[in-house]
């Protein structure tokens, strides 16, 4: 091989080939929701998933999340085929490289803002350490945070406990962040603050790789901001 070949193009970060899910819905028949989705995104791209309420959106996300397995097709992360993983290391891998953002933030109400950021950690490592615990409060800085740590969600703003979240699914410096109409629940100065700092941290490569997002919107304005809109209609994707 010449000493000038182009290096090997690296894969992407996720792919998906084929991918369907069925499931039954209300009867003992299956019915499939996603039909033979192909799919790639790139480390570092921010795409925006788009289309109309009932389009499979969800479902697609709640694969690519680990959270549940195709019914057939690959979902390959980082190289790795996922489908064929175990549930327990389907698990970890889930823990250790995506992060979720959710319309609703899901946050625990008995615990501070603090104490949710630090959540993925607790569950990752059973505590968190004194490294997870300076990252939680860096975090929450750069959310515009930093003196609310202690207060409890039910004490901050939609908007406030939307950034809580952000930084609790960024703790752990995923490869892969998944948002699902995360600025749904916020109005549009609300939703801007929050778009905005997904895609801060979307640009930030401190720990060496940029990591991709994934976000599910209605918001066309918000979807014109990212990298690559991506559409779905009747669980399929469309161009």
């Amino acid at each position: 091989m010449s000493a000038h070949a182009a290096a090997p193009h690296p894969a992407p970060l996720l792919a998906l080939r084929g991918v369907r899910k069925s499931h039954h819905i209300g009867t003992p028949v299956e019915t499939e929701v996603l039909h033979g989705i192909d799919l790639t995104i790139e480390a570092g791209e921010f795409c925006a998933l788009v289309g109309p309420s009932g389009s499979g959106k969800s479902s697609l996300l709640n694969l690519i999340g680990l959270l549940e397995p195709p019914t057939a097709g690959e979902i390959r992360l980082d190289g790795m085929d996922t489908a064929q993983l175990p549930e327990t290391a389907r698990t970890r891998l889930r823990g250790r490289s995506i992060g979720f953002v959710f319309q609703f933030h899901h946050l625990l109400p008995a615990f501070s803002a603090l104490e949710n950021v630090l959540m993925p950690a607790s569950i990752e490592r059973g505590a968190a350490s004194d490294t997870d615990t300076a990252r939680a409060r860096e975090l929450l800085r750069r959310v515009g945070l930093h003196d609310q740590a202690h207060k409890k969600p039910g004490e901050l703003s939609g908007g406030q406990q939307q950034r809580v979240a952000i930084a609790r699914a960024l703790l752990l410096a995923p490869r892969l962040l998944l948002a699902d109409e995360p600025t749904g629940n916020l109005d549009s100065q609300a939703a801007q603050q929050a778009f905005a700092l997904l895609r801060e941290f979307n640009q930030d490569a401190t720990h060496g790789q940029r990591s991709a997002c994934l976000m599910v919107t209605h918001d066309e304005h918000l979807a014109a901001q990212c990298d690559r809109r991506l559409h779905m209609r009747d669980g399929r994707m469309c161009d």
